[in-house]
């Protein structure tokens, strides 16, 4: 009987074990892979975690800034290209100055003026550059942008006509421009660079000397280096020099036969220009200052 009870048993137990709903048990439980709670990531399916790499977030803000960095980069180029398209453009536009000299030469014939010629005169031409334009023999479109920019600042400022802001500029005012403002400014800018490309820098600098006024009737440099102090342009001393030089400023009101005064203190500012320069030493500066103008204290004393 006890036989019989543990063949039953046993004969259940097979049973059982071999049922479809223990065999789809085993089965899960094979198929299953065992993991750790380390393995799984909160609210991402297990499957997904297992593929999607984390990629750092220093290294995704480095690429963003890269890439901003770079549409910042294009634009500035795309905007530096299209100022560029523009003002040449602009220079196309404006008149040749192909005219220049025989236009200067003009002026000071209407004046019964004598043309002067190369080479400009040492002392002359140094003391006019370290006046009006000191970066006047520097890369000519560093000059230009810098007369530019002081010259657009310049009648930002003022509601009148504010001149040119280097010695091609104001050169291009004399010959060209007509009219006042910031569009008769943007006009002198203009033909200031088309003079400076279109002909040397002496060049440019005899023709400005030959076609300002100095005061009291002299227009050029040749009938005022005689007219004032009695000698020809080559003969200027220093104090001769950085009158002549400071005269176109303000001619009428600098005029050394009717202002002498205003001369004087308009001279001390191109001397002083000429030693930041580096042109005079402190000493010759006072030197010149103090010399003797001997031509024209004679024709103040016969008027």
């Amino acid at each position: 009987m006890v036989e019989g009870d543990a063949l039953e048993s046993a004969d259940l137990r097979s049973r059982l074990e071999t049922s479809p709903r223990a065999r789809v048990r085993g089965m899960a439980n094979e198929e299953e892979p065992s993991h750790s709670l380390d393995d799984e990531r909160p609210g991402v399916p297990r499957r997904l975690a297992e593929t999607t790499t984390v990629v750092p977030l220093a290294r995704r803000s480095r690429r963003g800034w890269k890439s901003r960095l770079r549409r910042i980069i294009l634009a500035v180029i795309g905007l530096f290209a299209a100022l560029v398209l523009a003002g040449l453009g602009y220079e196309l536009s404006l008149p040749s100055v192909a005219n220049a000299p025989a236009l200067v030469a003009a002026i000071v014939r209407a004046h019964k003026g004598e043309v002067g010629r190369l080479p400009v005169p040492v002392k002359l031409g140094e003391a006019v550059v370290a006046v009006e334009d000191e970066h006047f023999y520097g890369n000519v479109l560093l000059n230009v942008l810098d007369g530019a920019a002081r010259a657009g600042l310049t009648a930002l400022h003022t509601s009148g006509d504010p001149g040119g802001s280097t010695i091609a500029q104001q050169l291009a005012k004399q010959l060209y421009a007509v009219g006042s403002g910031f569009g008769t400014t943007l006009e002198e800018v203009g033909l200031g660079l088309k003079l400076s490309v279109s002909y040397s820098r002496p060049t440019v600098l005899e023709m400005y000397l030959n076609a300002v006024y100095y005061g009291n009737g002299y227009w050029g440099y040749v009938k005022a280096a005689r007219g004032y102090f009695g000698v020809g342009p080559n003969q200027l001393n220093w104090a001769e020099a950085a009158m002549l030089a400071g005269l176109p400023q303000a001619p009428s009101s600098y005029d050394p036969l009717l202002h002498l005064a205003l001369a004087k203190q308009r001279q001390g500012q191109v001397l002083d220009q000429l030693v930041a320069n580096h042109i005079l030493t402190a000493a010759q500066a006072d030197a010149a200052y103090q010399a003797p103008l001997p031509h024209i204290v004679d024709q103040r004393a016969t008027e």
